[in-house]
């Protein structure tokens, strides 16, 4: 299998998705700003989301992708197809049940997910019917998913990368129409985006089926059964709810917490926005690839192999996501403002937006080890380990986010710092554990080169951060929010180009990457 070729397709994908998401949330910022309009959406479209990560990506990446590829290896493509068929009837049967039960219900499980709201009718009303009318987007997006698994397993990885850019494309183009409809900061562009992002889920999964279908397996809508390929499926997948789905529940815990302080969950927004998209291209790109590649390789007896697509993957994410979050860490004031300080989106919400995202920041390669351990443990069938650690990291989160929000608070600084730090400390240790577990029972062993180069790309990223500071503190005034806007751009590029340049110089002065090993990203893995 082409691992790393595979690696930068849904990475590069992904990033012209993320990138097309920094659009959609500049174009938001301007409309919406950090008010109770852009609240209201906020938490609107992060409420379909959690539960698309939790039957979607977390349950069907975790248990759905081993089962669908040891058929797809062991029996044949008849066997696979079969499985995939009863799975999608059964999946599809219990989004229809939960998606009619939320909506129904939402007015009182809003109160649950934004308690803060409830002072302020207004936003409550507003932030139901958003959640209301975006939540089909959960039914598509988790049929997206097990359609991605299907073809992620057949080594097709070019459809389900690009299906978030369409998500993207339709948002942008939603945002834009209510701006020029003169919507801006009216809850009307709130209906225009939750309505859009139902039309995003309709267009991902119409072109997901396509693919499917262009890939020679014709799945057809059968009859829902409890087969004992879906029995196994529940049995996997009830542990991955947990395990493969625990950012995002971190994400709404932090979500519940913040709406208690006026502005906070969007300050939270921009900032995992911002932060997602390194975790976006590394980390997903990762977890999507290695999951199917160390399936294939166990089912094989190739453990030898596993181990090195582990090593290599581990070296390959921390070598993008380390000096992403230092200068992240390091240069967020000026990133946030320049990309969001405009229109409805004051001075005053920049400090407090750069803040938490300089608090994930320093999380963001925990989120990206999480993504490359968890798959040795789904691989072999084994989700319940993952399942048991995500239980304590939402016990640290949780403790940790209410203690931390209320200690900032009581001392005198943005309450919603704490969250976001909580949310990183929680991410460290549940990438701990799993790393542990792993290495304690052999089924992750560093070879000579990771341990070689894992100290030379963080004195690499150190060495980065120290340069983008220097040259952050000397482009001050270019950076300015005085300083005319396309001077502010060109600071900013040369503050990131800056660091870019010393991180790769140094990287490749030490050997972590030469220049055959680029070579050897596009070539076959044999």
């Amino acid at each position: 299998m082409k691992l790393y070729r595979s690696f930068m397709t849904v990475g590069g994908l992904t990033m012209v998705s993320r990138l097309l998401g920094f659009l959609r949330d500049i174009l938001i910022a301007s409309a919406l700003g950090s008010g109770a309009i852009a609240d209201a959406f906020f938490v609107a479209f992060r409420f379909p989301n959690l539960f698309r990560r939790l039957f979607g990506e977390g349950a069907f990446n975790s248990a759905f992708v081993p089962l669908f590829a040891k058929r797809l290896e062991g029996e044949g493509e008849a066997a696979a197809k079969t499985f995939a068929e009863e799975a999608m009837a059964g999946l599809l049967l219990v989004l229809v049940i939960v998606s009619a039960v939320a909506m129904l219900a939402m007015p009182w499980l809003m109160m649950l997910l934004a308690p803060g709201f409830v002072t302020d009718p207004a936003k409550y009303d507003l932030a139901v019917d958003l959640t209301q009318i975006a939540f089909p987007y959960l039914a598509c997006m988790s049929l997206v998913a097990l359609l991605s698994g299907v073809l992620n397993s057949m080594h097709r990885f070019w459809a389900a990368a690009a299906a978030p850019i369409l998500l993207n494309v339709v948002l942008v183009s939603s945002i834009a129409l209510a701006i020029a409809l003169g919507y801006s900061r009216q809850p009307a562009a709130g209906y225009v985006l939750a309505g859009g992002v139902f039309v995003a889920g309709l267009v991902q999964l119409a072109m997901l089926w396509f693919a499917v279908r262009r890939a020679g397996l014709h799945l057809r809508l059968v009859r829902p059964r409890y087969s004992e390929g879906v029995k196994r499926l529940v049995q996997l997948g009830i542990p991955g709810l947990v395990s493969g789905g625990i950012t995002q529940i971190n994400i709404v815990v932090g979500t519940i917490i913040a709406s208690l302080q006026a502005g906070a969950v969007s300050y939270l927004y921009y900032a995992d926005r911002l932060y997602q998209l390194p975790l976006g291209i590394v980390g997903v790109a990762v977890g999507v690839v290695l999951l199917p590649d160390i399936s294939r390789r166990l089912r094989a007896g190739d453990t030898v192999a596993a181990l090195d697509s582990q090593n290599r993957s581990l070296e390959f994410a921390l070598m993008l996501t380390l000096p992403a979050a230092v200068a992240l860490a390091v240069a967020a004031n000026p990133i946030i403002q320049v990309l969001f300080e405009r229109g409805a989106f004051t001075a005053a919400d920049t400090p407090n937006t750069a803040a938490a995202l300089a608090a994930f920041a320093f999380g963001l390669p925990a989120f990206v080890l999480i993504k490359v351990f968890q798959p040795a443990f789904f691989a072999r069938e084994d989700t319940s380990t993952p399942m048991r650690y995500a239980a304590v990291n939402m016990v640290v989160n949780v403790v940790g986010s209410v203690g931390l929000f209320f200690l900032f608070g009581w001392l005198g600084y943005p309450p919603h710092i704490g969250i976001a730090l909580a949310t990183t400390a929680a991410a460290w240790i549940n990438a701990a554990m799993l790393f542990v577990t792993l290495t304690r029972h052999g089924n992750f062993v560093s070879d000579p080169r990771l341990s070689r180069n894992l100290p030379l790309i963080v004195l690499a990223s150190i060495a980065m951060g120290v340069v983008v500071y220097a040259v952050g503190q000397a482009l001050l005034p270019w950076l300015d929010r005085s300083a005319p806007f396309a001077w502010q751009v060109a600071g900013l590029s040369a503050v990131v180009a800056s660091g870019l340049v010393v991180f790769a110089v140094i990287i490749l002065a030490t050997g972590v990457m030469a220049p055959g090993q680029l070579r050897r990203f596009f070539a076959r893995r044999k």
